[in-house]
């Protein structure tokens, strides 16, 4: 069997890493593709380790995208991302990866194919997966995105230079403005077998999430990673939650169809206290909302950064559990969401606008550190 030999870098985005491509390195879209992009990450891997690849067991480390040619006229690249499933040779391509598209601008600009004066820099992508257009601030030096700075980002050891990113939103829709509530309701009952009846607020803002009530499950949303994923009974609970929101944001026709990566659950409280994952204590007047999402299967160590966006954006809407929760707090044209995560303080914002249950969310935005860690090949 010949070797194949891929070029690929090794970077960090956020709290995620990831390989990252051009697509002309790669195979034709489909499976000789997907297999390329399973062997990089070592899956499937019924351990759970993906020792046999590059990828680090939870669905943060085991990640892949590629840079594209434009595809629309407002935008200087195209980028898809795909998560990688650990246990099955899988790629879903259903949703987007906030914290990698960070590392998406700094990439285009440290390979060449993005030529800029050294200085602020704006690169414009457009995302494949949600058909949503990005742009990534970040300062450029001798040539190459600049990674040293003091901005700190929880679950990330060190500091590094900001990136900002304002995801724009889809213009896909008559109106222009796709409408951040795809159930058409600001909340929603589940019933459970479980749990019983639990209120749930299905937002679209980057990507799509269902943020369930945690009182109703008995929970205050500021829960240790442990806990939650050490209850076998309450993980079996969230996934059948979710399931249940995809069909309600009409992603799929019955629960079984929902696909791994999305709708992504979070768990929504009030303002807590509680001690991050590094042993920093924070207190409740730290957070304006308590939360814990879900990522394939797993509880994310910080929070996807799709969904702290889209959490800022549900901040802003009248009535949804992340607005309840944060004592009807509404990020509005500028501000912060001070999202408690497992590991710290998360801060996210929303321009949000709208009133009853017809909304707009035109922009969402936050700031986050990337670094290039490696450059080489991958085999297989």
């Amino acid at each position: 069997m010949t070797d194949r030999r891929t070029a690929t870098v090794f970077m960090r985005g956020g709290t995620s890493n990831a390989l990252i491509f051009h697509v002309d390195d790669l195979p034709p879209a489909g499976p000789e593709r997907d297999q390329l992009f399973c062997r990089a990450m070592g899956s499937p891997d019924p351990y759970g380790r993906q020792l046999d690849g590059l990828g680090g067991g939870i669905s943060s480390l085991s990640k892949v995208l590629f840079l594209s040619p434009p595809s629309r006229p407002d935008v200087d690249f195209d980028y898809t991302f795909g998560q990688v499933e650990i246990a099955v040779q899988r790629v879903d391509y259903a949703a987007n990866c906030g914290n990698m598209t960070s590392a998406m601008g700094p990439f285009a600009v440290n390979e060449g194919v993005f030529k800029c004066a050294d200085g602020p820099v704006l690169v414009r992508l457009f995302n494949t997966n949600t058909q949503q257009v990005v742009h990534a601030a970040f300062d450029v030096a001798e040539g190459r995105a600049v990674e040293m700075g003091d901005l700190e980002i929880p679950g990330v050891a060190g500091t590094g230079a900001p990136i900002r990113l304002d995801f724009m939103a889809r213009d896909s829709c008559p109106g222009g403005i796709a409408s951040p509530l795809p159930s058409a309701a600001v909340t929603e009952m589940i019933a459970d077998p479980q749990f019983g009846q639990v209120t749930v607020s299905i937002v679209d803002a980057s990507n799509v999430v269902a943020f369930a009530r945690a009182s109703d499950l008995g929970l205050s949303g500021a829960e240790d990673v442990a806990m939650i994923e050490g209850n076998s009974a309450l993980m079996a609970g969230l996934e059948r939650l979710r399931q249940q929101a995809a069909v309600l944001a009409g992603m799929a026709t019955t629960p079984a169809q929902a696909v791994p990566a999305s709708p992504k659950i979070a768990l929504i409280g009030p303002p807590a206290a509680f001690t991050a994952l590094d042993g920093r204590h924070y207190r409740a007047a730290d957070v304006d909302v308590s939360a814990r999402v879900l990522s394939m299967g797993n509880v994310h160590r910080a929070t996807p950064l799709t969904a702290a966006m889209c959490t800022a954006a549900a901040a802003g809407i009248t009535g949804t559990t992340v607005a309840q929760a944060s004592a009807g707090r509404a990020t509005g044209e500028s501000g912060d969401l001070r999202i408690g995560t497992p590991s710290g303080v998360v801060k996210a914002a929303a321009k949000v606008r709208g009133s009853g249950v017809d909304w707009q969310v035109p922009r969402t935005s936050t700031f986050r550190t990337a670094r290039r860690l490696m450059t080489g090949w991958v085999h297989g």
